[in-house]
This record gives C-alpha cells, structure tokens and sequence, in this order.
C-alpha cells in the first residue's frame, strides 16, 4: 500500500500537467474541440477531471455532499482562469481528503452501479485509486488533444 504523500505525489503530476496545458493553450484555444467524432475540449477534459475528485474522493471517500452533473460536464465551457481556479481548490481539496481517508474502510455512500460490485466500489482505498487512474488517463488525452488543437491551428 502507498502513502498518502506517495499518492498525492502522483496526483499532483497529472493535475499540475493539465494546468501547465490549460495555460499553454490560453482561452483561445482551451474550448476548442477537435475535428474528431466525440471528441472534448480542453476545458471539458479539465472540467471533467474536478467533477471525478469532487465526487469519488469528496464524496465517497470523505463524505462531504457534493453535488454533481456529470452529463453537463461534457457541455462546459469558460475561461483558462476560472478553472484553474477550481482545479488548484480541488488539488488543495484533495491533500485534506486523502490524509483523513482509511483505504481499508468502506465508501461513505454507495458507488455508481456500473462499479458496485467490483473492486472500485468497495472500499476507499479504491475509490483513491479510480480517481487516480482518470487523472492519469485524462491528463494523457489532454496532451493529444493540445497537440491536435496547435497542430491544426497552424
């Protein structure tokens, strides 16, 4: 099992590479989305990532109410900003709720059905561990994504 400090450490990666990219495309280019079926800006990747932590570490692992419309999430749009500013909150956020997480001990409140009966559902430690792993593979889509958007921008 890791530390909270070795976990947060890793954490910190990905949310501090998505605020280097939010800043390097600058609000010209941060709702911009691919020419690609489906694909999300990088705000709504961003905007995506802080939804993740506010419910499955807020609320399933801290307990705090957290109110959250996943499906809005994929629509957002704002300023570079403005949402690095709820993502620096949400990083800070996550220090205080990961040092108070017992990642043996159960969710604070059910998970999602689509994860209740697999390993994400059952204790903390997992929750911690499914955030990790969307800050991770959003963090890397956020890369091809800036280097789809600049490359085309061209």
């Amino acid at each position: 099992m890791y530390t909270a400090e070795e976990y947060l450490f890793f954490a910190d990666r990905a949310l501090d590479g998505m605020a280097a990219i939010l800043e390097e495309l600058g609000d010209d280019l941060v709702n911009r989305r691919p020419a690609l079926p489906g694909a999300n800006s990088p705000y709504v990747i961003v905007h995506h990532c802080v939804g993740v932590l506010g419910f499955w570490v807020g609320r399933l692992v801290a307990g705090r109410p957290v109110e959250r419309d996943r499906e809005a999430e994929f629509s957002a749009t704002g300023t570079v900003a403005e949402l690095l500013g709820r993502l620096r909150a949400a990083q800070r956020q996550l220090r205080d709720d990961v040092a108070a997480a017992d990642p043996r001990a159960p969710l604070r409140e059910e998970a999602p059905a689509k994860y209740a009966h697999t390993p994400v559902g059952r204790t903390q430690g997992a929750a911690l561990q499914h955030a990790y792993e969307e800050l991770a593979q959003h963090h890397g889509q956020l890369e091809l994504t800036r280097d789809v958007l600049k490359a085309t921008r061209r």
